[in-house]
């Protein structure tokens, strides 16, 4: 038996008319003890997919399958597995399995596993009809979400609700965003609920995504080289590139803390940091932490609280055909939301989703 999928099977450039995406069959997978066969109704499109293509984080073997934002239904059951039943709807996130014995997952930070496994790069994931994940790497969508609306919470939403824990922020506080795609329109939502009083700024070179950040209630917007009006207490930064970190150090206030959200930095922009300057930039203890990755709480804290919201993301869909135009659009940041592939066709569980097309 086979099914649909979008190959990854070389590294290469993503652009119009170089599309290393390919529409394929693939064997369908069967899950080993502990597993859940999933099959996929919905998969978010992430700038990681880009780094995977292209090289910067190549996969270990190819092909392989991306996706790690993945929506469907349970389909069967390896052995011992009983977490869930058939038909019941899980999602997937980038942390496709760590070890469970180690002193990392142990205390609850399996995203520093030595043998963390990603979704989409270490092992095949959503941009298929049908995936494997164990268990506990599986997660129950709350009823309030539709499929399109689920997958994008489950690394644009957990990954940005794990950024917005490590600022330490507190109520009445500024904070900074810097780009505003997919993570930075949840987390912006998420902190109008969670610090009613906290004013947030939006730095982006998109005029597009300056005025989605307006529009959403930052209380000021600019250019990642802008000076803030006012200092900020935390900045979240998820661009790929060094320059804006410099920028957002500058932003800070005195010890406030920058927390980077991004898997990697571009070497191009190393230059950048050559402009760091302790005085100005880091003196009168300001903090930078990296964020590695999402660990299950992190995941299913984010699903629970964006239930209570309710959070609903902004959508665009795409065929699992179109995977390549979305990644395209994605990387010359034609970006409004969140991009997500109709892989299947499930009946939602609520209806009214914003999404567009």
């Amino acid at each position: 038996m086979t099914m649909r999928a979008m190959l990854l099977q070389r590294i290469g450039p993503m652009r119009d008319g170089c599309a290393p995406l390919v529409w394929a069959d693939w064997p369908d997978p069967t899950p080993a003890a502990g597993e859940v066969l999933v099959r996929v109704s919905t998969c978010g499109v992430c700038h990681t997919e880009l780094d995977e293509i292209e090289g910067r984080m190549p996969p270990p073997e190819l092909p392989v399958i991306p996706g790690h934002q993945v929506v469907g239904r349970v389909e069967a059951l390896g052995a011992g597995a009983d977490a869930f039943k058939v038909g019941d709807r899980v999602g997937v996130a980038w942390i496709h399995s760590a070890c469970g014995a180690c002193a990392f997952c142990r205390r609850g930070e399996e995203n520093l596993c030595g043998q963390f496994r990603a979704t989409g790069r270490d092992t095949c994931g959503g941009y298929a009809e049908r995936m494997t994940v164990p268990q506990a790497f599986a997660h129950a969508i709350p009823d309030a979400f539709t499929d399109l609306e689920a997958a994008p919470l489950l690394c644009a939403g957990a990954i940005g609700f794990r950024s917005l824990r490590l600022t330490n922020l507190k109520d009445g506080q500024n904070l900074g965003l810097t780009v505003f795609g997919a993570s930075g329109h949840l987390v912006l939502k998420l902190v109008r609920h969670q610090f009613p009083t906290t004013r947030v700024f939006v730095f982006a070179r998109s005029p597009a995504e300056r005025a989605f950040g307006r529009e959403l209630g930052a209380v000021w917007v600019g250019d990642t080289n802008e000076r803030a009006p006012e200092r900020l207490n935390a900045v979240i930064d998820t661009t790929p590139a060094w320059t804006p970190v410099v920028e957002a150090l500058e932003n800070l206030e005195r010890g406030g803390r920058l927390i980077i959200n991004a898997i990697r930095k571009e070497d191009a922009d190393k230059q950048a940091l050559l402009g760091l300057d302790y005085p100005r930039h880091l003196w009168l203890e300001k903090e930078v932490k990296s964020v590695a990755n999402v660990t299950c709480f992190d995941i299913r804290e984010f699903l629970r609280l964006a239930a209570e919201i309710p959070l609903k993301p902004l959508v665009q869909e795409y065929p699992l055909e179109e995977a390549n135009q979305a990644l395209i659009e994605l990387k010359g940041k034609n970006i409004r939301g969140a991009k997500v592939l109709r892989v299947s066709r499930h009946r939602d569980r609520t209806s009214g989703s914003a999404s567009q097309r």
